[in-house]
């Protein structure tokens, strides 16, 4: 009885090995049923609002513009922008990942200032002084998971990095799964699947790495060898190649910004320069309580790693960790 045990465990943990299935994508785990904020604006098409920003013959649309297929191989990589920038706003895609050995590969949706389409170019206008918000999905080895990297900095400060990475309770694989970004006064908030996974707080402690810039929203995969996957460990394999995630279901609401005047479009009649958050309403001003719930829980189950958490590398951690 004892050897027959053993054999079961034994083909379950062989299983869980070439399944890719670890404990951290606990089978246990049931999202919470929280408001759905990517119901509440319209999808967009390709031509609706994007346009090639590099590797334009690795980029291929689907049902008619809907979807994205970006592909990563030893030619390039490759990556769409918003064709305006935004200032504050709620910008969301669907993403589903290559699967297979994907180490070094990087899948990214983020706002930044530093390719701003409005502004001329960053070296000109925000010289080593560019903001950005990032959700960066990180290849795997076999038998591993997608990582999933947030981060978020303004005015330069790339040298504090403010990441925090987490493991999915799903294959990000399989389907597609929804990734979205909340930008204004108050917060910043990463969201899968209409959880959100990490709130930061415009308070006094990150005041002035804050994202304040008007940004542009792109969509891109590339080889990120240098670091993406064990500190750089294990770069891209290209005999796995080609690598293709898809993006669809494209959401971006937010304040415009005029590129004639250099101002947002959405600026209170005369009042200056004082700024209306484009997402109005209570549940984009702060997390509800069932949202602070849902959160607190992803984190504690899903959480690897937090800036906050690594004194070796910051020896006085950044103001806003003291809260």
């Amino acid at each position: 009885m004892a050897f027959l045990q053993e054999k079961v465990l034994f083909v379950w943990f062989m299983f869980s090995l070439t399944s890719g299935f670890t404990s951290s994508r606990s089978d246990h785990y049931t999202p919470p049923n929280l408001k759905h904020l990517t119901e509440l604006f319209p999808r967009l098409k390709f031509n609706q609002g994007f346009k090639e920003s590099f590797g334009e013959s690795n980029i291929k649309l689907m049902d008619n513009g809907s979807f994205v297929n970006v592909t990563l191989d030893k030619s390039s990589g490759s990556g769409f922008v918003s064709q305006d920038d935004y200032y504050y706003g709620f910008f969301n895609t669907a993403i589903k990942l290559p699967a297979g050995f994907s180490s070094g590969v990087v899948v990214a949706f983020y706002v930044s200032s530093f390719f701003s389409l409005s502004l001329m170019s960053n070296s000109e206008i925000f010289p080593h002084n560019h903001d950005e918000i990032d959700i960066e999905l990180l290849g795997h080895q076999n038998r591993k998971e997608w990582i999933l990297q947030t981060n978020i900095y303004g005015n330069g400060s790339i040298k504090t990095g403010r990441e925090e990475k987490f493991h999915l309770w799903f294959d990000p694989t399989e389907q597609h799964h929804q990734y979205s970004i909340i930008w204004n006064s108050n917060h910043t908030v990463f969201l899968v699947d209409n959880v959100p996974i990490r709130e930061v707080t415009h308070s006094e402690g990150i005041s002035s790495a804050y994202p304040l810039k008007p940004m542009s929203l792109h969509c891109t995969i590339w080889d990120g060898s240098e670091w993406a996957t064990n500190g750089g460990k294990d770069p891209v394999n290209y005999k796995y190649a080609p690598f293709v995630a898809s993006f669809g279901d494209m959401q971006m609401e937010g304040c415009k910004w005029d590129k004639t005047k250099q101002v947002p479009f959405c600026v209170k009649s005369g009042q200056g320069l004082s700024i209306l958050d484009p997402v109005e309403g209570e549940e984009f001003a702060k997390l509800s309580q069932e949202q602070k719930m849902g959160m607190d829980d992803y984190r504690k189950r899903f959480m690897i790693y937090s800036y906050c958490k690594d004194p070796r590398r910051y020896k006085v951690l950044p103001p806003e960790c003291n809260r």
